[in-house]
């Protein structure tokens, strides 16, 4: 079997065309929606162990429920979404932190929640704080760090899993240049470790230096998959204004 297999998976929401009384919501819980909005539609798609594919498109295209949905953070609402071992989501990175807890006590609490054992946790810890770059910093509450710290904590712990599939986010945005190179040099070790990358990036450049393949998404929809090379030309092409492709305005 694939690491991943995608097949015929479309991703339903409610579509509200503005705010909602209490009742209104209720009813939603209990019915089902006539306005619905398709995040994915009738995707299908087999991602190979050891590959590194590359998810592009704009925002709204479909990405980051494509990423959720193979990491078990929301089911498919119709199709079939078939994950081959353990995945580690690099997604929304922090959002699982207690302010009022040091980091020291939010990377245990966290740890646990991703399914790091206790004897794992003790012997990656050293290395976790020693990634994140946080220092002493490492014993205060994260209410005093900035946003930047939060990531860089979040990126240190899901990357110090050890999973079959990898899944990320635009994860490289995180923190100063120094922490970017270190982030990098990290994912092309799980690459070289035959791990399998499912990442979506706005970087041709880190699209390009990470993925065997790419798919472009579009409104919900696979526009084209296949080499990342191909796949950024003509994703680059249809993004050009029709005078820069050589089609006359008029």
């Amino acid at each position: 079997m694939p690491a991943v297999r995608f097949t015929n998976v479309s991703k339903l929401y409610p579509h509200h065309s503005g705010p909602m009384l209490l009742r209104d919501r209720i009813v939603s819980k209990i019915r089902k929606p006539k306005h619905m909005f398709a995040a994915l539609q009738n995707v299908t798609l087999e991602i190979e162990r050891g590959e590194g594919i590359a998810l592009v498109g704009h925002n709204g295209a479909g990405k980051s429920t494509m990423l959720s949905l193979t990491a078990g953070l929301t089911n498919a609402t119709s199709g079939l979404v078939e994950v081959a071992g353990s995945v580690a989501p690099l997604l929304e990175l922090g959002s699982g932190f207690h302010p009022d807890l040091t980091g020291e006590e939010n990377i245990r609490i966290n740890a646990s929640l991703m399914g790091m054992s206790r004897r794992d946790l003790k012997r990656k810890y050293d290395s976790i704080v020693e990634f994140s770059g946080l220092g002493d910093f490492i014993r205060e509450p994260l209410r005093t760090y900035s946003s930047g710290m939060v990531m860089r904590l979040g990126f240190s712990v899901a990357i110090s899993m050890e999973p079959d599939v990898l899944v990320a986010d635009e994860i490289l945005g995180v923190g100063d240049r120094a922490f970017f190179d270190q982030c990098l040099k990290r994912m092309l070790e799980f690459r070289e470790q035959g791990k399998t990358i499912l990442f979506a990036s706005h970087s041709p450049t880190l699209v390009t230096m990470l993925s065997d393949r790419a798919v472009w998404l579009h409104h919900g929809r696979v526009m084209i998959a296949g080499p990342t090379e191909e796949v950024l030309n003509a994703y680059g092409a249809a993004n050009l204004p029709k005078e820069a492709a050589g089609v006359s305005a008029g």
